[in-house]
């Protein structure tokens, strides 16, 4: 009775039962996939063979591509990545998701963070100098699909198949779009772009369980004040 008291009226959480599980797996898998490359890629000023593989594919792509992938990377740049932030929280302010508009700053900013924090560590260079592993561009734009992903999963209330569906399409299609405008604009390497793609999926879970469990504890919390001043003014109205 107590627990049910406690989670009535609790706004919904992010992290959605349905994924919560699977997405925990690929999270840790993105991790490990993450340290794979740094050890392997650590230090590196060149491209690899898959890099290499990769790019002559991709180097093909005309005149009319370019402008697309540069319309892509607008979305990682500053303005860009500011306009779509500032969207989405007010889209889920307007839809009454306080948990997922706090999703939207803290995972996306701890994506990008979590790039920054290691491009010096892992020190890979690409044009001399300019650190490239990973893909801050491509660790950005996959993040703020997984949570735009999740807020829609939440609000549908999705099952697990179709919620899967939709985390997973939006991981792709996203990573993949900025990753292949990174590599085109001859900005990342191949590689890098897989890394920034993996950082977000370890960090977004992540970060949607911490903003779940922080939130729950609070309200909580508040529940239990709430019981405790009630059942003082039993008290004092029972003397």
């Amino acid at each position: 009775m107590l627990r049910n008291s406690r989670t009535a009226g609790r706004p919904p959480a992010v992290l959605h039962p349905s994924v919560r599980v699977w997405l925990g797996s690929v999270a840790v898998l993105a991790a490990l996939t993450v340290v794979t490359l740094w050890v392997l890629y650590a230090g590196d000023s060149g491209p690899g063979a898959v890099d290499t593989r990769i790019r002559s594919a991709v180097d093909g792509a005309g005149p009319r591509w370019r402008h697309v992938a540069l319309a892509t990377d607008f979305l990682g740049e500053p303005v860009g990545a500011a306009l779509l932030v500032a969207a989405a929280v007010t889209g889920c302010l307007a839809l009454r998701r306080p948990r997922a508009a706090v999703l939207v700053v803290a995972g996306v900013g701890i994506s990008v963070g979590a790039t920054k924090l290691l491009k010096p560590v892992v020190a890979r260079t690409i044009h001399g100098e300019n650190l490239s592993f990973p893909s801050g561009h491509t660790a950005f734009l996959t993040a703020f699909a997984l949570v735009v992903a999740l807020v829609v999963t939440g609000r549908l209330g999705l099952g697990r198949p179709a919620g899967t569906a939709l985390v997973l399409a939006a991981a792709l299609v996203a990573g993949g779009a900025m990753g292949w405008a990174q590599v085109a604009l001859d900005a990342h390497y191949p590689t890098d772009a897989l890394g920034g793609w993996c950082t977000a999926l370890a960090v977004v879970p992540a970060t949607a369980w911490l903003v779940d469990r922080t939130a729950d504890q609070r309200a909580e919390g508040k529940a239990d004040r709430r019981a405790e001043r009630k059942a003082d003014a039993g008290r004092r109205q029972g003397r």
